[in-house]
């Protein structure tokens, strides 16, 4: 339990430095602003509870809204990320369900199954996230592209991460678990 903790402590400081140290100062065009802190909320366990997800969303996106002075963009598109999480699982579920201590990965559940996950709940998050910094639908179609842009960017900053970094997480977890 405390390794699992730890483990997602480190998760959780590790993607929100890369996104303030890193990723917050990669725009092209002012199109393109790739958000991969929120594999954070995406990667939690299946069985963590919903008062635990909207906390973690919300702690996440303050932490990152602190960094980025955009007061509580990133909290709110984070919580409504958080909110619709366990809404997707359970539309995305494989027939038997999800096993116990099943890691979301797309080397446990399948490519094809982890990037409907990731573009699903992204597009959410992106959805909030962009419209609320708008806040008009005077430039609904605008947005709609810069989101859409986003996605796809931010989707694949995370699959590239998830077969960087995702096999040597799970050879940490064999070795401390």
């Amino acid at each position: 339990m405390i390794v699992k903790i730890l483990q997602q402590s480190i998760r959780f400081i590790l993607l929100v430095l890369l996104q303030v140290v890193v990723l917050n100062h990669i725009q092209w065009s002012g199109y393109v602003n790739p958000y991969v802190y929120i594999l954070f909320i995406l990667l939690l366990p299946v069985e963590t509870p919903k008062w635990a997800l909207l906390t973690s969303g919300f702690l996440i996106g303050i932490a990152i809204d602190m960094f980025g002075n955009t007061g509580g963009l990133h909290a709110a598109a984070t919580v409504a990320l958080a909110f619709a999480r366990p809404g997707v699982l359970s539309l995305l579920a494989p027939r038997d369900g999800y096993e116990p201590e099943m890691r979301l990965a797309p080397q446990s559940l399948g490519l094809k199954w982890f990037v409907t996950y990731l573009v699903l709940l992204t597009l959410i998050h992106h959805l909030v996230l962009f419209y609320l910094e708008v806040f008009r639908f005077s430039e609904f179609f605008l947005t709609f592209f810069k989101v859409i842009l986003n996605v796809i960017i931010s989707v694949l900053l995370m699959l590239m991460g998830q077969y960087l970094f995702g096999r040597a997480a799970k050879r940490n977890e064999r070795i401390l678990g």
